[in-house]
């Protein structure tokens, strides 16, 4: 997994609420296993409405999602956070989230952050003509106008993507300290 301490770009202003999984990744691109090429599928559905965002060549490859309430809502399918890592988003911002469709972005590398609607609002104005920063280390989205927002975060998840650890990673870093703890056990419990 990347580290994640700052990500700066344009950002889709998507704006809707209760968007659900099904909406992020329609069902018929769950046939794979692996997690490249789903960005071609990523909101498909909006996609097939004249002037959407995804299309528009302004928010090419824009890092960064606003969303509206309830954001990844319905089934728990990981393909949604995997779509959203291909089509190259590396946070979403929206005022809240389905804890399933969380956890998923988190393990894969993807910051879900948690802002009033009020700040939701400007960042959606913001986000039709100019670049948004979201910094995990600050804890702040800001924009060129001098917006500042704060946003919490759980400290564990904030560390991980700031580290770029997810669980195989994180076990990986404490190898030192499996490995000391099975020597000791082989020598107090050789029956192990």
């Amino acid at each position: 997994m990347d580290k994640l301490t700052e990500i700066e770009g344009r950002a889709y202003p998507l704006g809707r609420k209760n968007v659900d999984t099904d909406v992020i990744i329609p069902a018929h691109y769950l046939k794979t296993i692996t997690r490249s090429g789903l960005g071609k599928g990523a909101f498909e559905t909006i996609r097939a409405e004249p002037g959407n965002v995804f299309d528009d060549p302004e928010y090419a490859g824009a890092p960064i999602l606003i969303a509206g309430d309830n954001f990844g809502c319905g089934s728990s399918r990981e393909h949604a956070a995997w779509a959203l890592g291909d089509l190259g988003i590396k946070a979403v911002l929206a005022p809240s989230f389905s804890d399933i469709f969380s956890g998923n972005a988190f393990k894969n590398g993807i910051a879900t952050i948690v802002m009033p609607q009020d700040a939701i609002d400007r960042l959606m104005e913001v986000a039709a003509t100019d670049p948004i920063v979201v910094d995990l280390d600050t804890q702040t989205v800001t924009t060129p106008f001098q917006n500042r927002f704060e946003f919490a975060m759980d400290p564990f998840r904030r560390d991980c993507l700031m580290k770029g650890l997810d669980e195989i990673g994180l076990t990986l870093a404490a190898a030192n300290d499996i490995d000391t703890f099975e020597a000791g056990m082989a020598k107090t419990r050789g029956w192990l």
